[in-house]
């Protein structure tokens, strides 16, 4: 019985399908939670509810037009380190205008 175009030739070539999805699935948890936790600092630090922590952090994406995992892995590490690229500080930093009260810590403002 031939393969329909939907269905792999033989075992393996599912196998590979199967092992291919599941690392897509992995990095995706991954950068799920790396998003969460980049919101759960903007929120923290922002004094914004976390819908809005969502919206600063897709706003700095654009902004930047830096992915928003890249953006999100930034703000973690400036949580660690201390240090913020300019451009992204500057556009973190104009976007909680727009949703938070607040500037972030460390900012020229302070």
């Amino acid at each position: 019985m031939a393969a329909t175009p939907h269905e792999p030739a033989d075992g393996t070539d599912r196998i590979i399908e199967l092992e291919e999805e599941v690392e897509q699935l992995k990095e995706a948890m991954v950068s799920h939670a790396v998003v969460d936790q980049a919101i759960g600092m903007i929120v923290a630090l922002g004094r914004v509810a976390p819908d809005e922590g969502w919206a600063v952090l897709k706003d700095v994406s654009q902004h930047t037009n830096i992915k928003l995992r890249h953006v999100a892995e930034l703000i973690l590490s400036w949580g660690r380190d201390g240090e913020m690229p300019p451009e992204i500080r500057v556009e973190l930093e104009e976007a909680l205008e727009r949703y938070g009260p607040t500037q972030i810590p460390g900012s020229a403002q302070d």
